[in-house]
Formats: C-alpha cells, structure tokens, sequence
C-alpha cells in the first residue's frame, strides 16, 4: 500500500457522483501544486477522509472510463440497441471473450473500485480527528460503492470472490473462491447497503457536498436490489409481454430484393429459471423493495423529485435531485473527460457537420413503443443532421424517422428542414445502414463542446426515476394491478408528456408488469439498464433471440444459454487459485 498513490486532482475536489465538484473545474487545473502525494501524507482530519473516499470515486474513471470501454458492457448487449458492426465489435454480436476485452473491463473496474473501498475503509477507521458523523458518512459512501460493485458483478458473473479487506492488507488475491450469489447478496451487498443508508448524508443535511451519493442513493439502490432478486427468484413461467420481432423482411419490389423494416408486435413469453435465485423468497424481497421505494419517495431519506424533463437533460439538470448516482465528467479532460458521447452524440466538425464517429442509436422497434409527442423520442432523439462526407458531399442531410409527424416537416420544409444549407434534399435510409437510427439527445444536451473527443456527458447510474418505478412493479408483484402501482407509472410518463394510464387498462398482474418493464425500456435507454432487465426476468435469450438472429446493421442478436454470464477474465483464471472454471459456455 505504501508504494500505491492518489492523484492530487481528488484531493482538489473533482466528484464522480450526481451533482457538481467542490470547486469549479477551472480551479481545480490552476490549483496543482503537485502530481501526487502518498497514503502516509493524507492528514487525519475531515478534508483527509474526504480525499480517501474521492479516490475511490475515481476509478470510476481510471479503472473503467478512460479508454472508453465504459458503458459498453452496460449497454451493448441487449435487443433494443443497435448501430455500426465495427462500433459494437465482438461484445456487441455476443462473443463476450473477443479481442477488445470490453466484458473483461467490467470485472477490472469492479474489482479495482472493491479494493480502492477497502483500502479507504481500513485508513478512515484508523483517523480520530475526523468528526464522528463526517466519518460515518464518510465509510457510509465507500460501503455504498463497493455494494453498487458487487450488484454489478453478481448480476454478470453469477458467483463471484468477496474481498471484505483490500488485496494488500489480506495477501490473498491468488486464493479467493467464487461465494455463491445467494450469499453474495446476503452476506455482502445487503448488510453493505443497510449500513450505508444509515450513515450517508441525506441532501437536506447541513453537512451533506451535492455531488456525492446521499442517504437516498444507498436506500434505492437496496430497493433496486431487492427488485432485481424478487424478479428474479419470482416462479419460472410467469408471463411478459414484450414488442419485439425480426426487424426487417426481405421483400420484392419491382424485381429487386428490398429490405423493408416492420413494427414490433407485442409477443408473450414466459418466464425462464434464473439459476441461483431458487432460494429466495419473492414475496418478501419484493416487500422489502416496495418499502424502501416508498421511503425514498416520501422524504424518509432526504428531498428528491422527478425534475422536469427539459432541465433533466439540461447541462444545469446535472445537479438535480433526481441524479441518485452517475459519472460526471470535465470538458476536454484526458483523465476525466468521457468517450462515449461521441458514439451515442457524435463529434462536431468546423462546420458543423456530426463525423461518421455517431454509430450506437435506438432500433425503430424502441421508437415505436412511444407516441410521436413523447418528449422522450419528441426531443430525446436526434432528428436531423448532417454527417459529413456522407451527407455534405453531395449537400445532403439525414433525417429519423421517416414516418409521422417528422416525414411530414421533412415534405414540407418545415423547420429545422428548411436549412438553406441543405441543398441536395433530406434521407432517411431505412436499407439496414449503420447511420440511421434513434440516436440520443439526453447526453447531448450536456455537453459543452460537441467538438472534443472527450467531453463532459455524465452517464447515470441510478435515478430517482428508477425508484419511482421499482415502486410500481413492487406494489404490482405485491398486490396487483393496483391504482398506486399505476400512478408511480404515470408519474413517470406524465414528465414525458406520455398519455396516462388507468387501472382499468390492466386485466391482471401480467399486463401492469408487462406495462412496467416496457416503461423502464424507454425511460432508461441507453443507461445499462435493459439487458440486466431482461436477465432478472429470465426472459434474456426470448427477447434476444426473437429477433431472428441479426438487426438492421446485421450486428448478431442471437443468444445460447452461455450468454446468461459473462466469462470469468483469462487472467482472473490464470492467477487466482481458487477458480478452476469458467462460467458455462466459456473457455
């Protein structure tokens, strides 16, 4: 430990967690006196404990975002994303032991914020001049982390090593066995998130610095938890509804092969077993979970709220209440500046011009679960731009979709098609290409400059959004359909300016929940949310498989039952004694 560093930068307040920095990020660059100091030179006092607590933040970044395999292994593998073959790569067409090592970046990330907590842990419990509440909050963020780590990992990997103290004060990285994920969870992330709830800052408390996690963040990430155990361990055969299908049918027009995309039609599965989770009590897990939701909601842990949908997406929404946990990012920063945003937005030229970088979109089978004045496709989607090369070459622009209320403007010239730039008309190429898709305005809209490679789009890891409507299907699973279940809903879709739903709607528990899961589809898109969605349901390989084996950009859908986990890094198997094996499937 004594060898290890923590860069300076954190101690000068650069969070990684819903809200702002400490201080502005400007003064952060003109404040470094020095690169680094070491462990022994943290001072026993508050601002120390904070710079152990902010290094753990950090690998959020070092260990996970910087070269951008982050949020891939979150995102890429699920049935409604799609986009350039090259950009979703072998992760993205299901071989999750390919050459760019982007499943294997999950587990390093993980694994590396584990120890990261536990050194800080160790160091913390050994100040005494830090104030007793500052200190609990303080062990009260790094239990957090390493449970939102864990939940990540046991969700992946299935049986996972548990590290209860860092790899340096144990000696014992070679030889930890797989704990089985009934004890992960109740051993480990349970009893991690009870204490952190506890002992974290709520954001009404006096003490509390927007832009660290908060009492709210550890009590819905444990809802979420119980959620994701209750649906998992909920009977195989259960039955979801979900809009789905091949994306598109070879037809014959005028004696040439044509490609003619379909509408998703809403297809019943039935749920499968979710290996691991037959021990658990549903009913009780989902209790829990409705509990915990509703505490959150009804202030037991601090003041959170929908934000509106405009300021949500807003680069000033970034500090909102409704940011339980996520990334947040410096503008142009080699270290803290993000990658993603430039597959999800795209990168500016001088002139204005998107590159050929903006590659990972929504499947028009996502787009039409929404009516066309949700402003979550109304203005959560790009729908136009001009991509250069492709497009300025010839004084084109490209649009999405090419139907309803947006093919209209198109005919008309409505604005913004009325661009005089535009000289050579406006596309919408439905033939299967990789530029046409549902591309996202929600991390856009954050950005400062659209012209950088690394940017300062924040990712969010967990909403208050997300423990509105883990409340609804807790509610649901309980006791459903029920008209509070339906009105944590339409809490949800009235902010989008979705239409509302009645009680009435839903004939029984199936519909409500199929209504639910289909909710989360759209309003956590491109979050990491939906293939672990799919994965707690046991309806992964359905959902994935129903597609016919490609999407549009002919990235490869179909999935076998190896595909349930991720595999187990190569090093991991090669230097830690204790695994023999592989997940099934996997080398």
């Amino acid at each position: 430990m004594k060898n290890r560093i923590i860069n300076i930068a954190l101690s000068l307040g650069l969070v990684f967690s819903s809200g702002v920095f400490f201080t502005s990020c400007e003064d952060m660059l003109n404040e470094k006196p020095y690169d680094f100091i070491s462990p022994d030179d943290i001072e026993d006092s508050d601002a120390g404990a904070d710079m152990w607590v902010l290094g753990v933040y950090n690998t959020l970044h070092s260990s996970m975002f910087v070269y951008g395999s982050f949020p891939r292994p979150l995102d890429y593998d699920c049935d409604y994303i799609s986009g350039a073959v090259w950009q979703f790569s072998e992760f993205g067409s299901g071989n999750f032991q390919g050459g760019s090592s982007q499943c294997d970046a999950l587990w390093t990330g993980m694994y590396s914020m584990i120890n990261k907590a536990n050194q800080a842990i160790a160091r913390i419990n050994t100040m005494s001049n830090v104030t007793e509440e500052h200190k609990n909050n303080c062990l009260g963020e790094c239990y957090f982390l390493k449970a939102w780590a864990y939940f990540y990992l046991v969700r992946a990997y299935g049986d996972i090593p548990i590290y209860s103290v860092s790899v340096d004060e144990s000696g014992l990285y070679n030889s930890n066995p797989r704990v089985p994920i009934k004890e992960v969870y109740e051993n480990t992330i349970i009893p991690l998130l009870k204490d952190a709830k506890g002992l974290i800052y709520k954001n009404t408390d006096g003490g509390y610095v927007p832009g660290r996690v908060c009492a709210a963040s550890a009590a819905g990430l444990l809802a979420k938890v119980y959620a994701t155990i209750g649906a998992a361990s909920t009977p195989k055969g259960e039955q979801i509804t979900v809009k789905t299908g091949v994306p598109y049918v070879i037809q014959n027009i005028d004696g040439v092969d044509v490609k003619v995309y379909t509408d998703p039609v809403p297809t019943v599965f039935s749920k499968d077993l979710v290996a691991g989770y037959e021990n658990f009590d549903s009913r009780s897990c989902y209790t829990e979970a409705y509990q915990l939701a509703k505490d959150v909601m009804d202030g037991v842990y601090g003041e959170h709220s929908l934000a509106p949908y405009d300021e949500l997406w807003s680069a000033s929404g970034k500090v909102c209440s409704e940011f339980l946990f996520s990334l947040q990012t410096l503008s142009g920063d080699a270290s803290f500046g993000t990658l993603f945003s430039l597959h999800y937005c795209g990168k500016l030229n001088a002139a204005g011009h998107v590159d050929n970088s903006l590659t990972v979109g929504m499947r028009k089978h996502w787009y039409l679960l929404f009516s066309e004045d949700d402003y979550r496709v109304d203005k959560g989607v790009q729908h136009c731009w001009i991509r250069e090369g492709s497009d300025s070459s010839w004084g084109g622009g490209s649009y999405y979709p090419n139907f309803g209320k947006w093919q209209k403007m198109v005919e008309e010239k409505q604005p913004p098609f009325d661009n005089p730039e535009v000289t050579g008309g406006w596309r919408c190429d439905e033939n299967g290409s990789e530029q046409f898709f549902a591309f996202t305005t929600k991390y856009l809209n954050q950005i400062t400059d659209q012209t950088l490679d690394r940017t300062d789009a924040n990712y969010p890891f967990l909403r208050y959004a997300d423990v509105v409507l883990i409340f609804a299907e807790a509610a649901n699973e309980l006791n459903g359909p029920t008209q509070e279940a339906v009105d944590a809903l339409n809490s949800v879709r009235e902010r989008s300016n979705a239409k509302l739903k009645n009680l009435d709607e839903f004939a029984d528990k199936v519909s409500l929940r199929s209504a639910i899961i289909e909710e989360r589809a759209m309003e956590f898109a491109l979050e990491g949310d939906r293939r672990w969605d799919l994965i707690r349901w046991g309806i992964y390989l359905q959902a994935m498989n129903a597609l016919g084996g490609m999407d549009e950009a002919n990235n490869v859908k179909a999935r076998s039952e190896k595909h349930l986990l991720f595999p187990i890094p190569t090093m991991e198997l090669l230097t830690n004694q204790a695994i023999s094996s592989n997940n099934p499937g996997w080398n």
